[in-house]
């Protein structure tokens, strides 16, 4: 059974997000173990076509998509993914998928894309940030890793330092916090999670501060 989910943004998110959606599909019962789980992270320019060819890398060596979101910010010409799937791998080794995905990157003259296969790498660290801090894109690339930043506020309203300050100054109704990966623009990474939280006229600055985060 397929389960198709869109992830539709509040009125004020609509105009800077261009398209977000999550497709999430139940494993196919018919495949037998041993069966390894992979991530694959992706960086590129946006462009027609990008989707079907990582579908199509996977499925040509009998891979199947678990889930896969994607990301493309409005105006920005900009591709993000994240894809998790399973395979076999005595049908598709571990060098034959790095040599498959690096082909999927030069088409596309990817920035940057990455493949993991927990069961059969080494064990590698995600890094978790709750800062002020702005990280250099010369930091990103020599760390190599995910990086997944904690922001007080409703992304991608509210950017930057700050963001109960700017919700209450616009009088909106709806507050919270949201997780998500950095890249080198502030705050505009790919969204990983959002609490919400509901005010109103009632609440002051400090209260808006306190439940955005908590």
């Amino acid at each position: 059974m397929n389960l198709f989910r869109r992830i539709t943004s509040q009125p004020h998110f609509s105009k800077i997000t261009k398209r977000t959606y999550k497709y999430l599909k139940s494993p196919d019962q018919s495949l037998e173990p041993p069966l390894t789980h992979g991530i694959h992270v992706f960086h590129s320019p946006d462009a027609v076509g990008i989707v079907a060819k990582l579908s199509e890398c996977i499925a040509s060596r009998g891979g199947n998509i678990l889930g896969a979101d994607i990301f493309v910010p409005e105006n920005k010409n900009v591709f993000y993914s994240r894809s998790e799937f399973v395979f076999d791998p005595r049908k598709w080794p571990r060098e034959q998928i790095d040599e498959d995905f690096l082909t999927l990157a030069m088409t596309f003259n990817a920035l940057r894309s990455v493949v993991r296969v927990p069961n059969l790498d080494p064990k590698y660290k995600i890094a978790v940030l709750a800062s002020k801090q702005m990280l250099s894109a010369d930091f990103l690339q020599r760390y190599g890793k995910d990086i997944i930043n904690i922001h007080h506020g409703l992304l991608p309203s509210f950017k930057g330092g700050h963001p109960a300050r700017q919700a209450f100054d616009h009088g909106v109704k709806l507050i919270g916090a949201t997780s998500h990966f950095v890249t080198e623009e502030l705050d505009a990474g790919p969204i990983i999670e959002q609490m919400v939280d509901a005010v109103s006229h009632r609440d002051n600055l400090q209260s808006f501060i306190q439940k955005s985060e908590n």
